[in-house]
């Protein structure tokens, strides 16, 4: 029979780095750990720009750090090599490019498959698989011959091309002032203010705007698309017409529901997860990251996350033990 671990983990983000250097802190033997990627903290290779500020107190949401990873304000880079110096320490099965299909509850322990056919066997269930893993999409569509230049990043933005920036938040923000210098950059955003975004962010962005150095198009939606000779003919519902070599949707992700449910998570009438104070969602399974709730993005958040984890289930362990 195959081996059953302690604890496996979906996932190798900030939550998952957390919840699996904490267990082996806390002296559980039999970690495996879950990246449909190549390598750890995908969202924050993929989605962050080079040298981008990463807050502790991301918002200004102050957070106090309740594990062993000592997380500080720095860059995507100092981030990056914090979580792989608190990975190389510790002993933990890690499998790159593995993406999971199933997780089954058993009686005593979960079974879980890979969409290549392997299977492995735990006692727990950590999913912290983030949201921006699936990016929100327009409800328009897209013209089938543009959309190798509908992005999600700006990571294949060329320069010297017509660029529309679409989004409200963070990486909207970042995205349209760090190509502004190299592009001629819109932004738009269907309210006429930008509240869910750091007001740093806001700032640098709203100061070029006054510049003149980006176009603003605020408190108008977008109605549709089509393409006029390899461009994107933008059509706003204030009923003007812009036209882009490329655009780049930051509108942030959603929780995929039916991944969650094929990987025995309870969601509840809304069709939303469920957590308690330890992040725990059934007896066994549990939830960390962006996941867990509305307030996503804080890295602090999502280590306190596999803290409290990994402390939930090492106390039953010695309640257990005591009563044995």
């Amino acid at each position: 029979m195959k081996s059953v671990y302690d604890i496996a983990i979906i996932g190798a983000g900030p939550a998952g780095i957390a919840t699996s250097c904490e267990a082996v802190i806390f002296g559980v033997k039999k970690i495996l750990m879950f990246e449909k990627g190549d390598n750890h903290s995908q969202t924050i290779r993929k989605y962050f720009n080079d040298n981008k500020p990463v807050d502790k107190d991301w918002k200004g949401i102050e957070v106090e750090l309740k594990g062993h990873i000592d997380f500080q304000d720095g860059t995507k880079e100092s981030t990056l090599d914090l979580f792989e110096e608190s990975l190389g320490k510790k002993l933990i099965d890690a499998k790159f490019n593995t993406e999971i299909s199933k997780v089954s509850k058993l009686k005593n322990r979960f079974k879980i498959e890979t969409t290549t056919g392997e299977t492995y066997f735990s006692k727990r269930v950590v999913v912290a698989i983030g949201k921006m893993g699936k990016p929100n999409k327009p409800d328009y569509k897209i013209p089938s011959s543009l959309k190798l230049k509908a992005n999600h990043t700006i990571s294949d933005c060329k320069g010297n091309e017509d660029v529309l920036v679409v989004g409200g938040g963070d990486s909207a923000c970042e995205y349209a002032y760090f190509i502004h210098q190299d592009n001629r950059v819109t932004f738009n955003y269907r309210r006429e203010e930008i509240t869910k975004a750091n007001p740093k962010n806001v700032k640098n962005l709203m100061n070029c705007i006054e510049d003149g150095e980006i176009e603003a198009k605020l408190g108008v939606d977008i109605e549709k698309i089509e393409d006029e000779d390899g461009k994107f003919k933008v059509f706003y519902n204030d009923g003007t017409i812009g036209k882009y070599d490329r655009i780049i949707y930051a509108l942030g992700g959603v929780t995929p529901k039916e991944f969650l449910k094929s990987c025995s998570v309870s969601l509840d009438e809304n069709e939303k997860p469920f957590i308690d104070e330890k992040n725990k969602n059934s007896a066994g399974v549990y939830l960390a990251g962006d996941i867990c709730g509305s307030i996503g993005g804080s890295i602090a958040l999502a280590l306190n996350h596999g803290y409290n984890i990994v402390t939930d289930f090492a106390e039953v362990e010695v309640r257990e033990a005591i009563s044995a």
